[in-house]
């Protein structure tokens, strides 16, 4: 069961996420929380904290889902790292379209918010360490520099994919482009 501090902040994610961030306030996180008024604001005094304390929780449920995904996938090819990045691409722009929103929206806000970008480059960090782990295992031969590559790759996908959603879709769709990506970065051994 969730504490009262991630209902308020899950609720806050879902705000910016289905209503943008000038949608964003104290009242808004309690009228989507369920919660009396007053409540995202004894906690958390500023519309700062707010944010900050959303992009930890953000980064906790995604870097928690990378990692249930990296122990049931451990893809070990470039093709089954395609399919398992797929189906991921999948997952953030469909069930946790609102999620993959307000991480997006929250990453414009840290172009201007030092703080927020502090935070949002730890997240980063620690979803590239997952990539590295499967860049290294698939036989990257420089898997620092490809998972930086990778990563990017990934994040212009799921940005198309919220911004236009009549690509094609399935997670086959996602994977063939990936695939190409991978087996560029990843040639077959000799």
């Amino acid at each position: 069961m969730p504490t009262r501090t991630e209902t308020l902040l899950d609720a806050a994610i879902h705000v910016v996420g289905t209503e943008g961030i000038r949608a964003l306030t104290h009242r808004a996180v309690d009228a989507a929380a369920g919660l009396p008024t007053g409540s995202a604001s004894n906690l958390f005094r500023t519309r700062e904290a707010l944010l900050r304390a959303m992009v930890v929780r953000m980064i906790d449920v995604e870097a928690e889902g990378w990692s249930r995904l990296a122990g049931a996938a451990a893809p070990t090819t470039p093709d089954t790292l395609a399919t398992t990045l797929g189906s991921m691409v999948e997952t953030l722009t469909g069930p946790l379209r609102t999620l993959t929103v307000a991480r997006y929206s929250l990453f414009m806000e840290a172009a201007r918010d030092e703080a927020l970008q502090t935070e949002m480059g730890r997240g980063a960090q620690r979803v590239a360490a997952i990539g590295r782990e499967w860049l290294t295992a698939a036989g990257s031969s420089d898997p620092d520099a490809h998972t930086t590559l990778l990563m990017a790759h990934l994040d212009g996908l799921v940005v198309h994919r919220l911004a236009f959603p009549d690509t094609p879709p399935g997670s086959d769709a996602a994977a063939a482009g990936l695939t190409t990506l991978l087996r560029a970065l990843i040639p077959k051994p000799r």
